[in-house]
């Protein structure tokens, strides 16, 4: 009997996803799951490749690339677990990680999202997520709980409330999303998980985190590489967040602190890095706030 369905979504990465479906298959019990893979747009169609690692693997593909949420939606529509979990397909899992997110869920029904403590790949001593505190509505910034610091087992047998889960693993129940809905696809990427989040909290759900499962993320430890998408999104998104969630003393309040202090700032700092390139994308982000409604799913860039 299916009790969970596992969601993922590929863009453009093969052998990395080759990798997450194996792990699934070696810590899951396949009567008890069903795996959907959405790809999102890749430029190859690797479903045979995707097929043969995973046998019985639901594939959808996706001719553009419908964005985190986006993709995460098309595979909600299908899903026909009573639970769904959310893996980003650069994470590999652990024995446990099914089993002890869905008991979660099932000995509290007050919780409405779920993650489990997140390690990096290749440092598996050093936690990425144990957690997120509340936001600070007026900067629109919060902090990771236990982000960089080394696992000593510290988190192993916490469970808790917390602000946020993380968009590499979080799992909720398929019945909540009824009153939920899906993620906002407007976000495109960032902050979609946070406004999923900030809705279910809304439903009278609750955020929660668990340190008695584990995933390992394949994520780099570095900040990383500044691009022209992620500067656009970043910026866009933070502010259409605060925009979708607060009230409109707040707005006003955040909107003069981000468009006097916190995009100057940011902009000062692309000069600084000799990435003049960037700046435009400071300013796109902004304006595209001005120019559509918080419901809007009109990009602004081209992808």
């Amino acid at each position: 009997m299916i009790t969970t369905s596992i969601i993922t979504v590929n863009f453009n990465q093969l052998q990395v996803t080759i990798d997450f479906l194996n792990s699934v298959k070696k810590n899951t019990v396949r009567e008890q799951v069903e795996l959907i893979l959405v790809d999102n747009g890749s430029v190859h169609d690797y479903g045979d490749e995707f097929k043969l690692a995973y046998p019985g693997l639901i594939y959808i593909r996706s001719d553009q690339n419908l964005g985190f949420a986006g993709g995460n939606n098309l595979a909600i529509d299908i899903a026909r677990g009573k639970y769904l979990l959310f893996l980003n397909n650069d994470t590999e899992i652990t024995d446990n990680l099914v089993d002890q997110l869905s008991s979660e869920l099932e000995n509290n029904l007050d919780i409405g999202l779920i993650s489990p403590l997140i390690l990096y790949y290749e440092n598996p001593e050093i936690i990425q997520y144990a957690g997120f505190t509340a936001m600070n509505y007026l900067t629109c910034r919060n902090r990771g709980i236990g982000s960089m610091d080394p696992d000593r087992g510290q988190y192993n047998q916490d469970s808790r409330e917390t602000a946020y889960c993380h968009g590499a693993a979080m799992m909720c129940r398929r019945d909540d999303l009824k009153e939920v809905g899906l993620m906002a696809e407007q976000f495109f990427l960032y902050y979609e998980e946070l406004d999923w989040c900030e809705r279910f909290r809304k439903a009278g759900k609750k955020i929660w985190f668990t340190g008695r499962s584990k995933i390992y993320h394949k994520e780099s430890m570095s900040v990383g590489k500044e691009s022209s998408i992620k500067t656009y999104f970043m910026t866009r998104n933070r502010l259409l967040f605060i925009r979708r969630n607060t009230s409109w003393m707040n707005i006003a309040l955040f909107s003069i602190y981000y468009i006097f202090l916190a995009c100057p700032k940011q902009i000062f700092s692309c000069l600084k890095k000799g990435r003049k390139d960037l700046v435009k994308w400071v300013f796109k982000g902004l304006l595209w706030n001005f120019l559509n409604g918080t419901d809007s799913k009109k990009l602004g860039y081209k992808i």
